[in-house]
């Protein structure tokens, strides 16, 4: 059975960075489109970022230029390099297999002074 198992999430203060990590277990993603999405407290989830089996990327405009998704299929591997983090960047991040409904369990991205 395959996991993701997010992680790498911490409190950083503004303007800081952090990277995140997603990796497979159980099976491997390298044929799959993935995805990065975030859940604020009270919100909805959004999608954040997503990369294609091969490597095209794409961002939702608020972490355009200051966010980078990529991934090293030979690790099982999807990564979020965050820079420039924001207090709004503050949220529960989770990686997904996009359209096999494979989720992670998530890890809390705080960004605070």
């Amino acid at each position: 059975q395959v996991q993701l198992v997010e992680s790498g999430g911490e409190l950083v203060q503004p303007g800081g960075s952090l990277r995140l990590s997603c990796v497979a277990s159980g099976g491997s993603f390298r044929f799959n489109n993935m995805g990065w999405y975030r859940q604020a407290s009270g919100k909805e989830r959004e999608w954040v970022a997503s990369i294609t089996s091969g490597g095209s990327t794409n961002y939702a405009d608020s972490v355009k230029g200051r966010f980078t998704i990529s991934r090293v299929n030979a690790k099982n591997t999807l990564y979020l390099q965050m820079n420039s983090v924001k207090p709004e960047d503050t949220a529960a991040y989770y990686c997904n297999a996009i359209g096999t409904g494979l989720w992670g369990q998530g890890t809390q991205v705080t960004v605070s002074s």
